[in-house]
């Protein structure tokens, strides 16, 4: 199977083409964010305040990245637990939040909102957090920066390799190959 390139902003039309167990390489921007911050979001857009950063077609990648060695863009990036932001999610999708890039299952309410808001659930290898680093061409906070790693940072990525894990059909990569791994 040959990876689809995806390029950030996403597009409806670009989401809706993608399937459960697509292999994809995303590149242009992508945000950080993780439990913290999200907090903060969402309180921000329940006070009816602007966000810090416009949501509408952009990815949400759940880390929180080691800092940097020196003559490096960044350190270690892999992916965090997605289910820890599974209460934010729904929220965040309404306001144009598109794509979302972590690991491990989304509960029934987040993939029914991915669904209903055309998004895509993407993960990330766990265990290749500095691979993944290599994929980061720049990195710099712009929300929140005394959360230190947990602060939303906006990344240039190239090429990132991803998984279409919950796409916008409904579909469930993880559950619809967990009876052929429990066969093994």
């Amino acid at each position: 199977m040959a990876d689809i390139r995806l390029t950030t902003p996403l597009t409806d039309a670009a989401v809706e083409q993608l399937n459960a167990g697509d292999h994809v390489l995303l590149s242009g921007i992508v945000y950080t964010a993780r439990d913290a911050a999200h907090a903060r979001l969402i309180e921000l857009l329940r006070q009816g305040k602007p966000l810090p950063i416009d949501l509408e077609g952009q990815v949400i990648y759940y880390v929180g990245p080691t800092p940097s060695a020196p003559g490096r863009v960044i350190g270690s990036a892999g992916p965090t637990t997605s289910g820890r932001m599974d209460s934010f999610t729904s929220e965040l999708l309404a306001v144009g939040l598109k794509g979302m890039i972590g690991k491990g299952q989304r509960d029934q309410i987040v993939i029914d909102s991915i669904k209903e808001h055309k998004a895509i659930y993407f993960a990330a290898t766990g265990g290749a957090a500095a691979l993944l680093a290599k994929k980061v061409i720049s990195c710099e906070v712009v929300a929140y920066e005394d959360l230190g790693c947990e602060a939303i940072r906006r990344l240039e990525v190239k090429d990132l390799p991803l998984i279409v894990i919950n796409d916008t059909h409904g579909r469930d990569f993880y559950r619809e190959n967990q009876a052929s791994y429990e066969k093994s």
